[in-house]
């Protein structure tokens, strides 16, 4: 996790930002949507070529999508929204370990992010813990969601800006709140689709600044979370994903198309809780050693992360 970020504010109560229409939202979506997959496939250039003609029946189709779980969180709650935005953007989800994540008290769940349909996944599977607010980068898309918004402690790409984080969520799991964070801060290998090998890589690599929470407010409970299959193969032979050069930009852009093309998205997400770390003495080095190797062992246990928690 970044080590700061600030808090969205309810301004409007989930209604449209101020002098929004309905309409005029949907179209901001629209366009913020495709803007992001110029971006993601290295295609910058061309975003206002005749090129965003032929991309603009996909980046509507998920805009409207997403206003209509924005709209559902609202009125349903964020669970319960997520649960409508992955049902029509998966072929379901199987859960392991639920039972790990606390009913009540600060908790952190730590997962990987393999996606972008993870995050409403795992929303969606924390329905028993209606107080969740999510950790998330700072992104227009996000933010044209007033209900979701809500919901946010958002990292600013500025860092002069970061100075909130800590306590707004630090203040949050003092009232016994529980948060979702993904450490990486960025698209990882999805443990199904691109392999155990490139995934336990990811993992090692996280910042072991959520250790600070620990400190914070020691009474804490860190639950780590493994979700896989949200990425489909297909999508990482696609060819534009083929043609980026990095690793990390090939996954992001295989993440991109997951969420565009409905003939990506008929798999089952899988994901699977661990048990939680309990600190002593807010040993940070301690904390993400456990909260790593117990991660290593959700994916290393038969392959299959949906069976993995004990």
């Amino acid at each position: 996790m970044p080590p700061a970020a600030f808090d969205v504010p309810d301004e409007n109560g989930g209604a449209p930002p101020l002098g929004m229409t309905s309409s005029s939202l949907l179209e901001r979506l629209t366009e913020i949507n495709l803007d992001d997959l110029f971006e993601a496939a290295g295609l910058v250039r061309l975003r206002h070529s005749p090129v965003r003609r032929l991309l603009r029946p996909s980046a509507r189709r998920f805009a409207q999508l997403a206003h209509e779980f924005d709209l559902r969180a609202g009125e349903q709650g964020l669970a319960r929204g997520s649960a409508w935005l992955l049902h029509r953007m998966t072929a379901g989800v199987r859960v392991a370990g639920l039972g790990h994540v606390p009913a009540t008290g600060p908790v952190v769940v730590l997962a990987n992010h393999p996606g972008m349909t993870d995050t409403v996944a795992l929303i969606a599977s924390l329905e028993s813990r209606p107080d969740l607010r999510v950790i998330a980068l700072d992104r227009p898309f996000l933010r044209a969601l007033p209900n979701v918004a809500r919901r946010l402690i958002v990292v600013p790409d500025d860092a002069a800006r970061r100075t909130g984080v800590l306590r707004a969520a630090a203040g949050h799991l003092r009232q016994g709140g529980a948060l979702l964070t993904f450490p990486a801060g960025a698209i990882e290998p999805d443990p199904v689709t691109a392999g155990r090998a490139a995934a336990i890589a990811s993992i090692r690599r996280w910042s072991d600044s959520f250790a600070l929470f620990a400190r914070l407010v020691p009474q804490t409970r860190f639950v780590p979370a493994i979700v896989g299959n949200v990425v489909s193969a297909a999508s990482r032979r696609h060819p534009l994903a083929r043609l980026r050069r990095t690793a990390q930009d090939r996954e992001r852009l295989a993440a991109a198309l997951q969420v565009a093309l409905p003939r990506y998205q008929d798999g089952v997400a899988r994901i699977a809780f661990g048990a939680a770390s309990v600190v002593r003495g807010a040993d940070a080095d301690a904390l993400r050693v456990d909260v790593v190797e117990r991660l290593v062992d959700l994916i290393e246990a038969t392959g299959d992360p949906s069976r993995g928690a004990g």
